[in-house]
């Protein structure tokens, strides 16, 4: 598989996807505290003490300038929060060293990424091995993402199995689309790609489930969403046997376009808005959480696309945890087996669910925490999923569980990835 990519459109939204947070988290195992004690820098940011991780990151580079993992994870700490100046000049001191360090080239080929300077993150996907992100961010020209329009106010036209919001591409009739944090970009379905003469300048084949389906990487001249346009936007579409959530015609939207935009999934009022990120816009959103009584999270963005925040589960105290927005599922969140019997979480052995996470099989149990909290939103003895298998920390960070689709429905989200921050307020927005 080219690239070593395995973000697929269906897979990601296949019934038991949302596991897929599970897979990903390993249990916080109390090691801050000794992190904090024995000043280990890779300890507290496995921990999610990022800021103090920097800081132990910056006091071994003062002692050790040549040290290529404390100024590569020294990027990282400042990439987390979109602290873009900040993770540049960590991550190319790392490459002076190290210029074909993977993950390093990884990391910066992102934090270009997100500044929408995609000629210069082309070099960086190749040194990490993805050359089909390189050959597609290089075929972008002019500026991508451009935003047209100042609000998007889109009335779910379903809630479950999974929300459906309506996008035009390229000025032709709405067609349903699934808003989605869980993946990265904007994908369309073959039917759509098809109609809209869309010519791929990558292809990739990727694995999914028993066989194979062929990924295509191009770009999209417009897309739009009720009063708000984005053109020259960087797009993928699907082919596969496999039936697509959202229909035939189905497509699916990623965190690339949200953090573009200030986004608020309003799963209480049953609509997704969106507004063009201005300085104005951020401060309306924190007023108005204010008087919501909601209290700004913290929102960390890792590995292109994964949102992270900071919650908990049965009274283990704030830890970081996933924020997979929209989608689909029935669980509130999903954790691995060995975070539920650390916290004392009831498992029902008995009933096993035969599911897929990352396009993979796997066998999950149900499980009902106590209660699962996420700022001041939370649940009680809510129905969630544990997962034996235990993968190691994909991030570089513990993830103590991640938040799904299910656990938002009383509640309004906003994500700002201007201030980096969450906001979960009780009831329809504002």
């Amino acid at each position: 598989m080219a690239g070593n990519v395995r973000w697929d459109r269906r897979s990601l939204l296949r019934g038991g996807a949302l596991v897929a947070g599970a897979a990903a988290a390993s249990p916080l195992l109390g090691r801050a505290a000794a992190a904090q004690d024995g000043g280990d820098a890779d300890a507290l940011f496995k921990a999610g003490k990022f800021e103090q991780a920097g800081r132990a990151y910056e006091e071994i580079l003062k002692h050790d300038p040549g040290n290529v993992h404390a100024a590569s994870r020294r990027g990282y700490v400042g990439l987390l929060s979109n602290r873009f100046s900040e993770a540049e000049k960590y991550l190319k001191t790392a490459l002076k060293l190290a210029p074909g360090d993977k993950d390093t080239n990884r990391l910066m080929a992102d934090c270009y990424l997100r500044q929408d300077r995609l000629s210069l993150s082309a070099s960086h996907w190749r040194a990490a091995g993805m050359d089909v992100f390189a050959t597609w961010f290089g075929a972008v020209r002019g500026e991508p993402y451009q935003v047209h329009g100042d609000i998007a106010r889109l009335p779910f036209q379903q809630l479950d199995p999974t929300p459906l919001v309506e996008g035009s591409v390229n000025g032709g009739p709405p067609k349903p689309y699934v808003p989605y944090t869980g993946a990265p970009w904007l994908g369309l379905s073959k039917e759509t790609a098809e109609e809209a003469g869309l010519t791929p300048v990558a292809k990739q084949q990727i694995d999914y489930l028993d066989g194979k389906s062929w990924q295509y990487f191009g770009v999209l001249d417009s897309f739009a969403l009720d009063g708000i346009e984005l053109r020259n936007v960087p797009v993928v579409w699907t082919e596969t046997d496999q039936p697509s959530p959202g229909g035939a015609d189905g497509g699916l939207i990623g965190t690339w376009v949200f953090y573009h935009l200030l986004t608020t999934f309003d799963y209480a009022g049953r609509s997704l808005t969106l507004r063009r990120r201005t300085p104005e816009t951020a401060r309306r959103a924190r007023a108005d959480a204010a008087r919501a009584g909601a209290a700004p999270l913290p929102l960390w963005l890792a590995r292109e696309h994964m949102t992270h925040s900071v919650g908990s589960v049965a009274g283990s105290g704030d830890r970081v945890v996933g924020l997979s927005v929209g989608g689909t599922g029935e669980s509130a969140v999903a954790m691995s087996e060995e975070t539920a019997k650390r916290w004392g979480v009831r498992i029902d052995h008995d009933r096993p669910l035969e599911t897929f996470a990352h396009s993979r099989p796997v066998v999950t149990y149900p499980c009902y925490p106590e209660e699962v909290r996420l700022g001041d939103a939370s649940a009680e003895d809510v129905y969630s999923v544990a997962n034996p298998g235990q993968a190691p920390a994909r991030n570089g960070f513990d993830v103590l569980t991640t938040f799904f689709h299910s656990f938002y429905k009383p509640y309004n989200i906003t994500l700002d990835f201007t201030g980096m921050k969450v906001y979960v307020a009780r009831g329809k927005a504002a």
